[in-house]
């Protein structure tokens, strides 16, 4: 990993973990109150109106690109983990790397799995009828 993406990463990080705690979100609050509470001061005019517009639209915007980042590398460190989990236990090999299929294939792949678990759970009641 470049020393760019590197610094991103943990950049990503630590905003995402700052962003998310109680603490921020009461900072955000207190900034709407003061602008809410400073209406009459400015006259409610479009210059006060666009600050709190202006201000929120930049955030919303960068922290779109912020959390994305960290969403995906929890998703593949998941992934990773799930992988590990496959390839240790008894189950199918097939499912490593599932995540890179396509929609379709996707699709298929859980309709296949959907008639596999039905015909384990016919086994189980007919078994269990036998009894």
């Amino acid at each position: 990993m470049s020393q760019k993406a590197s610094f991103f990463s943990s950049f990503a990080s630590a905003i995402s973990n700052w962003s998310g705690k109680p603490l921020t979100f009461m900072l955000a609050l207190a900034a709407v109150i003061v602008w809410a509470v400073t209406g009459p001061m400015f006259n409610y005019s479009e210059t006060w109106q666009l600050v709190i517009n202006t201000g929120t639209t930049i955030i919303t915007f960068l922290m779109v690109f912020v959390l994305q980042n960290s969403q995906n590398r929890d998703g593949k460190a998941l992934q990773a983990k799930l992988d590990e989990l496959i390839l240790t236990s008894k189950a199918s090999n097939k499912f490593v790397g599932v995540e890179k299929l396509d929609e379709r294939e996707l699709r298929e792949m859980s309709a296949l799995l959907m008639k596999e678990a039905e015909k384990v759970e016919d086994k189980a009641e007919a078994k269990a009828a036998s009894r």
